[in-house]
């Protein structure tokens, strides 16, 4: 995830999820969102989105952060991360766009 792309595609995400390779994969959703939906990315872990710099120092490595749309929410969590140092992107089309595609997420 290096080659400073900002974004990664539902397909690359999939291809990643239990891989040794996969990223650190962050739920931003605002905690209304995330609290009504009872689906969740694989592995994931939910963090306030507009605390994400806080929670920088706590990653190892790259991130990958989803909300709902892959909207602001989520690419403003991205920017914030790479601010702080961590390789961060965002999810194109969020969870949604992810389920769309017809990726299995798990419940919560």
């Amino acid at each position: 995830m290096s080659d400073s792309k900002t974004s990664i595609t539902a397909e690359n995400l999939n291809q990643l999820i239990g891989t040794p390779d996969c990223p650190t994969i962050i739920d931003v959703r605002r905690k209304k969102a995330f609290d009504d939906s009872d689906q969740i990315i694989a592995a994931a872990e939910w963090i306030d989105h507009e605390k994400a710099a806080d929670q920088a120092s706590k990653l190892t490595g790259a991130a990958i952060v989803y909300c709902v749309h892959g909207h602001e929410v989520s690419q403003n969590a991205a920017t914030a991360l790479r601010y702080e140092g961590i390789d961060a992107v965002f999810l194109e089309g969020g969870i949604e766009g992810f389920i769309e595609a017809g990726f299995e997420t798990d419940k919560k």
